[in-house]
């Protein structure tokens, strides 16, 4: 079986790590949150790792940063979704500082992926 260049990125693995998360904590979630923020944490969250996996088929840099861009704005987007879903006490403290501490390691690598893509 062929293994694709995005395979190979640990960024990818790790946003793979955090949508398992997102799903496994979302089991919890109320009922009335099925259309809400359950729905829209786990698009959200499978749309960081599709768009750098999507990016990685691109030709150009520019193409290629786009998409990371795009990967770095769901991952923003997660984030307050994330914060909202503590306050309302949807997440166990521990669950919170366990995504919040995987959010911000994705960050920082698609920063750095950006980055590179920029100076190719």
């Amino acid at each position: 079986m062929k293994t694709y260049s995005f395979e190979k990125l640990t960024i990818w693995s790790k946003s793979i790590d955090l949508s398992k998360k997102v799903y496994e904590v979302t089991t919890s979630f109320p009922e009335e949150e099925r259309y809400g923020l359950i729905s829209q944490m786990r698009r959200c969250c499978i749309s960081i790792s599709s768009n750098i996996s999507e990016g990685s088929g691109r030709k150009s840099a520019k193409d290629k940063a786009r998409f990371t861009e795009v990967s770095y704005s769901s991952t923003m987007e997660l984030l307050n979704q994330v914060i909202i879903s503590n306050e309302l006490n949807f997440l166990t403290d521990k669950d919170y500082s366990s995504i919040r501490n995987q959010i911000t390691e994705i960050t920082a690598m698609l920063n750095a992926l950006h980055k590179s893509q920029l100076n190719t």
